[in-house]
């Protein structure tokens, strides 16, 4: 294979390219224009094989279908229906939202596996990138609300749910809080996006090494995941140890009048209310960890630790675990609430759903003990 030959006036970024050993015959579907846009450390790895993007392909065709399918139904149900719109659920709507913007940009990436390589070019990789920015951080911390929300419920029951005008506000703080995280890179203002992987994805620029693109990866990583993270560790944490305090003070009251509970629904309910809570919380603290922390540990890496870790093979785990990740969501939780599996059932028998109609102080208790209805 030739080795690309550089003349006087070719742009420093093909003679760079040619320092590092780069073959004529890059492959990868890409045309000189693209070079600038994509960090050399990619263009060192031979191009994939095409049973690769295919397999790739196939498993973000069923990712698209299943988010499609299921965060549809919940924003189909949660919003059309009056018993589901409560300040809590406004959390879950808007993480829907996030998880369905998260996947709707797949057919690019489908486009790019099926055409192996950077087909949709600079301005696919733009609009790829800055959407999965936005649904990323927006998950993040709705997901950091949900907590909140839960963590209030719970701990102080009389005076502590969320009003819907303070929800909607805390809603359009979140969006007011992820979209500069978007705007920045997407305008080169500070950071970039760029091809990643085999690139038929794109995310910001954690690979080029100069200060400001350290500082600014440093710095999403912060705000973007740190903060997110603490919060739903801290609100989880504190629900967790107020239901054992709780649980441990009816035991001991039961224990003084002699009786086995004082629970009128101890036979019916025998898993009791901490540990419900307990794997609940750690549900939702995996799922997080599960679905970001992958891209973080990379970013941190590219930027700051040894790069020849991130071969595109590496690179591609992060985005399928948030995509993963973001069809999960609706079936587990969404799917899971009483009240949502009864308006599905009115309007979609077909499903077969067998759920019995509950009264407002059992839906209540259930919306209180249960699980945040979704997460990242």
């Amino acid at each position: 294979m030739g080795m690309l030959n550089w003349t006087v006036g070719q742009p420093v970024h093909e003679r760079r390219i040619m320092d590092v050993g780069i073959p004529h015959n890059l492959g990868w579907n890409l045309g000189p224009e693209d070079l600038s846009h994509i960090p050399e450390h990619w263009l060192i790895y031979p191009e994939p094989d095409k049973s690769i993007h295919l397999l790739l392909g196939m498993v973000y065709t069923f990712f698209f279908v299943a988010s499609m399918i299921g965060n549809g139904l919940v924003l189909w149900i949660f919003i059309t229906s009056k018993p589901l719109r409560t300040a809590s659920n406004m959390f879950v709507v808007n993480l829907a939202i996030f998880d369905f913007l998260m996947m709707l940009k797949a057919p690019i990436f489908l486009y790019n596996a099926f055409h192996q390589g950077f087909a949709t070019g600079h301005l696919g990789c733009q609009i790829f990138a800055g959407m999965g920015s936005v649904s990323g951080i927006g998950q993040g911390m709705t997901n950091a609300a949900i907590a909140y929300d839960r963590y209030t419920t719970i701990t102080s029951p009389f005076d502590g749910k969320l009003t819907r005008t303070k929800a909607l506000l805390i809603v359009i703080l979140i969006w007011i809080y992820t979209v500069p995280w978007t705007v920045m890179p997407f305008l080169e203002v500070w950071g970039r996006f760029v091809p990643e992987g085999f690139l038929t994805t794109c995310s910001f620029d954690y690979l080029t090494r100069t200060f400001d693109n350290r500082l600014f990866v440093g710095t999403i990583f912060t705000f973007s995941y740190v903060f997110p993270m603490l919060m739903i560790i801290y609100f989880y944490s504190q629900i967790v140890s107020k239901v054992f305090s709780h649980e441990a003070a009816l035991r001991k009251q039961a224990k003084k009048m002699n009786v086995e509970s004082l629970r009128a629904n101890q036979t019916q309910n025998s898993e009791s209310a901490e540990m419900r809570i307990a794997k609940a919380a750690i549900t939702i603290c995996s799922l997080f960890v599960l679905s970001w922390t992958p891209y973080a540990v990379g970013a941190l890496i590219g930027a700051f630790g040894d790069q020849s870790l991130l071969t595109p093979g590496v690179s591609m785990i992060p985005a399928v675990c948030c995509k993963l990740v973001a069809c999960i969501d609706p079936y587990i939780y969404a799917l899971s609430h009483p009240r949502f599996r009864l308006e599905l059932q009115k309007r979609l028998p077909w499903l077969a759903i067998k759920e019995k109609e509950v009264s407002d102080n059992q839906s209540v208790a259930t919306e209180q003990s249960a699980p945040p209805q979704s997460t990242a």
